[in-house]
């Protein structure tokens, strides 16, 4: 994949695969017969749409960034380096069952269907905007996305309650939704997990860990294994390796057949790192928070580069892969060009605030 000196992490930039990472890579799912097997059912095309769907959405962060730099908005949240997490979890879903990302998960928006370009008119909060202005934590029903809000973890008892419907109506559908390693101490949480577990509703829940709470290092805020406490609740869970697509796809695929055969709820942990800060704005906060030693760890595990080395490995010829990405590139290109045509249009009405807020009967 191209790598961008204006945008990109530094240890990305002179990437080159590590073999011992590279071997790792494929064996991380191998160990495991069920993830395994989960994973040989994909075909070609399906391998590579995880491929385009990350490439999608580190270059919609890069477009972003982009925007940032050349003044266009003040700040944007970025899912750098935790692409895996989110996309090998969408993936593994059916069309009709819903997501709830949060804002470091876009990749979950463009993957269920909503058109990049709306998705960066979220963070211009124009009139067309998925919000009509109002927030850029964006959704699209109709595309079985769910809103978030700054809140995180106040998605959990809000799933909770889209999943008990499923169950209720007998529908064979599954709800998804991420936390952080920092929303996962909110009260929401738990009141939502408590719930979700003791209704037994078809809710996959993934823990992003990400070794960070805003600028609070994990062992500044947790003590224990994060792998403990699907057992706390009372349900199923499993870790998973948040930088390693296929195996993100494969946990959760299971996780998702649990829920449908009445099995859920069930808790995932990603173990991945945030490569850079809670937001464009703390760039040099987030360097000044953990060693050079852990960005230049995480960066030699790039998880678009290391799985583009696993696909070759599997007889995938590298000119096929940097064909789609050229696509994406040219889709992300248009996108913004598309989006920012939107200013004409002007900001949203004032009396359109309240439209779809207050009941009007």
């Amino acid at each position: 994949m191209k790598r961008f000196a204006a945008f990109d992490p530094p240890e990305y930039l002179n990437w080159t695969p590590d073999p011992a990472l590279v071997s790792a890579f494929a064996e991380t799912v191998a160990r495991d017969p069920q993830r395994q097997s989960a994973v040989a059912a994909l075909s070609v095309e399906q391998l590579l749409a995880l491929y385009t769907g990350m490439v999608r959405n580190r270059l919609h962060d890069v477009a972003l960034k982009r925007w940032v730099r050349n003044g266009v908005i003040s700040k944007a949240w970025l899912g750098t380096g935790e692409e895996a997490t989110t996309i090998g979890s969408v993936h593994a879903l059916a069309p009709d069952d819903v997501v709830a990302p949060m804002i470091r998960n876009a990749g979950a928006c463009h993957e269920k269907g909503m058109p990049v370009a709306s998705m960066l008119r979220g963070y211009l909060a124009t009139a067309d905007s998925p919000n009509a202005g109002r927030d850029l934590h964006i959704g699209d029903m109709g595309n079985h996305v769910v809103g978030p809000i700054s809140h995180v973890g106040a998605m959990v008892p809000v799933m909770t309650g889209i999943t008990l419907t499923f169950k209720l109506s007998g529908a064979p559908r599954v709800g998804l939704t991420w936390v952080g390693d920092g929303s996962a101490k909110t009260g929401e949480f738990y009141e939502g997990m408590n719930l979700a577990a003791q209704q037994r509703v078809p809710l996959v829940v993934v823990i992003q860990n990400n070794q960070v709470a805003l600028g609070t290092k994990l062992d500044q805020h947790h003590r224990g294994d994060f792998g403990d406490w699907p057992r706390a609740f009372g349900v199923l869970g499993a870790v998973f390796d948040g930088n390693n697509v296929l195996d993100s796809y494969a946990a959760t695929k299971l996780a998702a057949d649990a829920c449908r055969e009445g099995r859920g709820p069930v808790l995932l942990i990603a173990n991945t790192f945030r490569m850079g800060g809670h937001a464009t704005h703390d760039e040099r906060e987030a360097r000044a928070t953990f060693p050079a030693e852990w960005f230049a760890e995480w960066g030699r595990r790039d998880p678009i580069g290391l799985y583009e080395e696993h696909l070759v490995a599997l007889g995938i010829d590298r000119g096929r892969l940097a064909e789609l990405e050229a696509d994406v590139e040219r889709e992300i290109d248009a996108a913004e060009v598309e989006a920012l045509a939107s200013r004409d249009l002007g900001m949203p009405a004032p009396e359109s605030a309240a439209r779809g807020v207050f009941f009007e009967g």
